[in-house]
């Protein structure tokens, strides 16, 4: 385990942990944009949002990442493992974080649109000043979740060949043979990961808390 922690450590740095900052940070930008077109676009667009959601929520995600990495070669697209592993879980991301922002925006009560309106304030002044600062304080504790989830799911990017931590698990064990050992190796690895950011989740939720409090109070 000593031998292996190095090379485990490295992949986790250089590949998973990217890997999860930057499908998260992409699909909660989606997940805005399709949270959004569902609330407030026309009928055919919120239609085609909802059919994203519905394939993305309906499909296994390790399906998701193969038709994308083995399927879009057939039809002449041709992706890099990395590439091809942000793509799917950008999407797999936006799709549920999508569900998460427009509950939350949806339980803002319709007072505070009106009031956005009664002091002059455009659709888009107040969905920026009004709506998203109450509705982001509601959304941090699912959105971690999500974010905690991710972190332990960029594992099944080994399936496409992707070097990260899990992988280079495999290729340590493909010349030691000892799996249970680095296995479990792993699997702790990816523990602290979550831990830390559990803990770091706990705060932010006080900090928000607070704030929300001191939002109430000047009210």
């Amino acid at each position: 385990m000593a031998e292996s922690l190095p090379s485990l450590l490295w992949a986790g740095l250089i590949f998973t942990i990217p890997l999860t900052l930057l499908s998260f940070t992409f699909g909660l930008i989606l997940g805005l944009i399709t949270a959004i077109a569902r609330l407030f676009s026309p009928a055919p667009v919120a239609a085609i949002a909802r059919f994203y959601v519905w394939v993305i929520r309906g499909t296994p995600l390790l399906v998701q990442l193969f038709v994308i990495f083995y399927g879009l070669p057939s039809v002449g697209i041709l992706l890099d493992a990395f590439p091809a592993a942000l793509i799917g879980f950008t999407l797999n991301i936006g799709a549920y974080s999508s569900e998460i922002i427009r509950a939350v925006i949806s339980s803002v009560p319709k007072g505070q649109w009106e009031a956005a309106y009664s002091i002059g304030m455009s659709w888009r002044q107040a969905m920026s000043r009004t709506i998203l600062p109450q509705a982001g304080r509601v959304a941090v504790p699912p959105l971690s979740n999500t974010f905690i989830s991710l972190v332990k799911d960029t594992s099944l990017a080994a399936a496409i060949t992707v070097p990260e931590l899990f992988q280079a698990a495999q290729r340590i064990v493909a010349t030691t043979y000892e799996p249970l050992i680095l296995y479990i190796e792993a699997a702790l690895i990816y523990l602290v990961l979550s831990s830390i950011l559990s803990q770091l989740q706990v705060r932010l939720e006080r900090r928000f808390a607070r704030y929300g409090g001191m939002l109430e109070a000047n009210a």
